[in-house]
C-alpha cells in the first residue's frame, strides 16, 4: 500500500507542477493532494495544522490565478472587457497548437475584448493587452514557486521516512 501512496502522490506531484503552467488544471492544489497522500500511510504522523496551511495556501494561489491576469489588464489600463478577453483568451490558448498558445490567447483576448469596447483605441487595447500578459506571467510564476515547495517538502517526507517506503 505504501508503494501505491508513493506512486500517486508522485504523479500528483507532477502534475501539480505542469499545472502550474497551464490554466486548466490546479497546480498548487493538486501538487496539494499529493502531499495528502503520503498522509494516509500508517508510519506518517497525520499532521492537521500543516495540511491546513498548505490547502489554505493552494486555494489562496488558486483564486489568485484567475484574478491577477484581469487586475493586470485593469492596472494597464483596461476594461472588464479586457479582463472577460483574457480569461476567454486563456482557455482558448490551452488548445492552440503552437508553442506559448496560452499566452498568444491570453494577450489577444484581452486585445480583441478592449478593441470590442473601442476598436479606435489599439494604442490602449495594446497596452491592456500586456497588462494581461504580465499578470498571467505573474500568477503562473506564483504557482509554480508554491507546487515546486509542495514537491520540495514531499521529497523531505519521503527521505524522513525512507524505510517506510522503500
Amino acid at each position: 500500500m505504501e508503494i501505491f501512496l508513493l506512486l500517486l502522490g508522485s504523479i500528483l506531484i507532477i502534475v501539480g507542477i505542469v499545472g502550474a503552467l497551464l490554466p486548466v488544471l490546479p497546480g498548487p492544489l493538486t501538487s496539494w493532494f499529493g502531499l495528502v497522500t503520503l498522509y494516509f500511510s500508517d508510519q506518517i504522523e497525520f499532521n492537521w495544522s500543516f495540511l491546513s496551511i498548505t490547502f489554505s495556501i493552494a486555494l489562496a494561489v488558486m483564486i489568485l490565478d484567475y484574478t491577477i491576469p484581469m487586475i493586470g489588464t485593469k492596472h494597464f489600463g483596461g476594461s472588464k472587457y479586457g479582463a472577460y478577453g483574457t480569461t476567454i483568451g486563456l482557455i482558448i490558448g490551452v488548445f492552440i497548437p503552437i508553442p506559448f498558445g496560452i499566452l498568444v490567447g491570453c494577450f489577444l483576448g484581452a486585445f480583441i475584448g478592449e478593441l470590442l469596447l473601442d476598436a479606435k483605441d489599439i494604442k490602449k487595447a495594446t497596452k491592456a493587452a500586456f497588462g494581461a500578459f504580465f499578470g498571467f506571467l505573474t500568477s503562473s510564476f506564483l504557482k509554480f514557486i508554491v507546487a515546486i515547495g509542495y514537491s520540495v517538502v514531499f521529497v523531505q517526507k519521503i527521505i524522513e521516512h525512507k524505510e517506510v517506503f522503500f
